[in-house]
């Protein structure tokens, strides 16, 4: 969410950047804002004269009783201010609910190196690294070579759960938890402490965490309960601290998520979306971080080095792109992806990394402070990124390292995990 002072002081930076997103549907709902903000300071104005007037007038009754004389009058005006100010208060009361809901339909403020594009084919690649196999054989994908190994069951998870789940079995459902704990060995090495979140969230944390839009286009939601089941870690750690204020001494705080992840879209059909690529529920690795304004960009750095590190020890071809304007979403104000080679030669994400400045945590209303007693300085910064989801790293290990007769070589990263070395046909 933007600070309203940014809006009412600057609303031409905030009309260039709804421009620059292509977000040119929101220009009217900040013209509308800002003149409900006006109205709405005259109204706060006006209550404030009112409760000046009502100590002056209990100030002047007590004068009168003091000195014997007659108080009906100053009585009477003591009856009606209250009611005036209640009135006030009431129309004060929507006109910040009013005022809420439109600053949450607004994006973040871009950083200045995002670069300018309509979609994802315009996002700019800034790193590659890996050498990409040279098959001497017809590369198979990743569905096609599970379901020869007998290691993934579409059908019968489909009969019970529908379209977009399945049984991982075996070796495959091995491979699912090593990537998971190597994932995590690697982060509490550098620092990160392992946070496991609850499953479901209230309404209200999730109205802070994220765009509205997606409680209708991703969230599943739980019937006759005021819960959703999450879509990512990153959401409930985001919460984690909603309407706290945090000591400065404690600042960074890095935590690794782990959890199952829940979303309902599932995406276009085609042969490189068909099995684990995009599914209704898989696992995830997510990296969060809570710090100060001034260390979000440099810790934006690091989450992306600690991503790379992860794909370069599993020996996944990677590139990293710094996505554009018309592919970054309302949340966050600078992202990278890292996308993997896929069997059929394209490179598709793996994860994502995003800084959103204060947006989110001034939904959340997390703030920070010199130390316990004294006032909040300000909002903090939150950023998120993808460690590993478990289902596309292993799409990228399939895929890269199939070998002729349809086996599946593990990287060595993975060896001390898995307790395998190779998956091969029975």
């Amino acid at each position: 969410m933007l600070d309203i002072k940014l809006i009412r002081d600057n609303p031409a930076l905030v009309e260039k950047d709804l421009k620059k997103r292509g977000r040119d549907d929101k220009i009217s709902l900040l013209h509308e804002l800002i003149l409900l903000d006006k109205e709405r300071r005259q109204v706060i104005g006006k209550a404030e004269e009112l409760k000046a007037e009502r100590n002056k007038v209990t100030k002047r009754v007590a004068d009168l009783k003091a000195n014997g004389k007659d108080v009906s009058h100053e009585l009477s005006k003591m009856i009606e201010i209250p009611e005036k100010i209640k009135e006030l208060d009431e129309k004060l009361s929507k006109f910040d609910d009013d005022c809420r809901k439109m600053l949450m339909q607004l994006p973040n403020i871009l950083d200045e190196s995002v670069p300018i594009g309509k979609d994802d084919s315009q996002n700019v690649e800034v790193k590659r690294w890996g050498l990409v196999p040279n098959f001497k054989f017809k590369a198979k994908n990743h569905f096609d070579l599970l379901q020869d190994l007998k290691l993934i069951d579409s059908e019968r998870a489909s009969k019970i759960s529908g379209h977009g789940f399945f049984y991982l079995k075996d070796k495959l459902a091995l491979l699912d938890y090593s990537i998971q704990r190597f994932a995590i060995d690697h982060l509490i090495k550098k620092g990160y402490t392992l946070i496991q979140p609850p499953f479901m969230m209230q309404k209200k944390p999730y109205e802070g965490v994220t765009d509205l839009a997606a409680f209708e286009e991703v969230l599943y939601k739980i019937d006759g309960e005021d819960l959703h089941l999450i879509a990512t870690a990153e959401h409930p750690i985001a919460a984690m601290f909603m309407d706290e204020t945090l000591e400065k001494k404690d600042l960074p705080i890095k935590l690794i998520g782990i959890s199952p992840c829940f979303r309902k879209e599932v995406g276009a059909h085609g042969k490189y979306t068909r099995g684990l690529f995009r599914m209704h529920q898989f696992h995830k690795i997510e990296q969060f971080i809570f710090c100060l304004p001034d260390q979000s960009w440099q810790l934006h750095e690091e989450l992306q080095r600690n991503s790379e590190e992860l794909c370069e020890a599993l020996e996944i071809p990677y590139r990293v792109v710094n996505v554009c304007t018309g592919d970054i979403g309302d949340i966050a104000a600078k992202k990278y992806d890292i996308e993997f080679w896929m069997s059929d030669g394209h490179y598709r994400e793996l994860g994502s990394n995003s800084n959103c400045t204060d947006y989110q945590a001034r939904r959340l209303n997390i703030k920070y402070r010199e130390m316990e007693g004294r006032a909040p300085e300000g909002f903090l910064h939150t950023l998120n990124n993808t460690a590993l989801a478990t289902s596309r790293a292993m799409v990228a290990i399939i895929e890269q390292n199939q070998q002729e007769d349809g086996s599946i070589k593990i990287p060595k990263a993975l060896h001390h995990y898995t307790g395998f070395k190779t998956i091969e046909r029975k």
